[in-house]
């Protein structure tokens, strides 16, 4: 490996300057003895599709890809995985001779850290999920696999929540409903949150019936500090908030599998990003 040029992988978005990829990425390679060349690229939507054909032509071997892209890059790639035509929504893009393929492990990475790190049943379970963007097009399919007994899309765009619905009725009947509409539910098992407040500085102007002392709220977001919303959680009384690091790290290594065939090992990256416990989970 030593006397190759190093492999090329990259993160696009909008705005992009916050994401860990790089760092998560050459930790996973060193644990192969390996060296890449991961970068961030900060790409408008207008530049999109002609970034990841030139990525290709110059020799990439893989990119990710994060907010707000990954609905519309799925425009760009000429074969779609089966997780990303479920999702219609793609985080993941690697090349097989002049083909661009698009997938999608944002959900699997969900459920890893969810039932592996923290050990939260999802079987028989109530949820919400808050918001109805890409990112909640990723993990759908992959909740429905661990067989909930409910879940619930909450939007402030009802059609949007609507939309998903419709996309995954073949697999489970998923409830919609406003943002306001909460007011009049009952508390529910799992709350994940895929709204961004504390990038847009929202205030968090969500019914707290939805939480119980027994409630696990994930925020699919990840900061250096507890979120907006793992404060808000454990201020209307949830039983623990966790952030989306392990998320992160894990749907990373997905991507990682994907790209080099191999799956890194997670259990020390956190660690080595110096990311405390504290602000990963905040308990009761």
């Amino acid at each position: 490996m030593n006397n190759k040029l190093k492999e090329k992988y990259g993160v696009i978005g909008d705005p992009i300057s916050h994401s860990r990829s790089p760092e998560i990425h050459k930790l996973f390679a060193q644990q192969f003895n390996e060296k890449i060349d991961y970068n961030k690229y900060h790409i408008k939507a207008d530049n999109l599709k002609q970034f990841i054909i030139d990525f290709h032509s110059s020799g990439g071997r893989g990119l990710n890809i994060t907010l707000p892209h990954k609905m519309s890059a799925m425009n760009s790639v000429s074969v779609l995985s089966p997780n990303a035509i479920q999702a219609k929504a793609i985080n993941t893009i690697y090349f097989n001779g002049n083909e661009i393929i698009g997938d999608n492990t944002d959900g699997i990475g969900l459920i890893a850290d969810l039932c592996n790190n923290f050990q939260v049943e999802i079987k028989n379970k109530k949820i919400l999920i808050l918001g109805a963007g890409g990112a909640v097009r990723g993990i759908i399919g992959s909740l429905i696999k661990e067989n909930p007994s409910h879940i619930e899309i909450a939007n402030r765009t009802i059609s949007h929540a609507e939309k998903i619905s419709k996309d995954f009725s073949n697999e489970a009947s998923i409830k919609t409903c406003t943002i306001e509409e909460l007011n009049e539910k009952g508390n529910f098992d799992l709350i994940i949150n895929a709204i961004s407040f504390d990038t847009h500085n929202k205030d968090i102007a969500l019914s707290k019936n939805i939480i119980s002392k027994s409630s696990i709220c994930y925020d699919l977001s990840y900061n250096s500090s507890p979120t907006q919303f793992m404060l808000w959680a454990m201020k209307n009384g949830a039983n623990f908030a966790i952030q989306g690091w392990g998320m992160l790290i894990e749907q990373a290594a997905e991507s990682y599998l994907i790209w080099k065939k191999i799956r890194p090992d997670t259990s020390a990256i956190l660690k080595q990003l110096n990311v405390t416990s504290s602000s990963q989970i905040l308990r009761r």
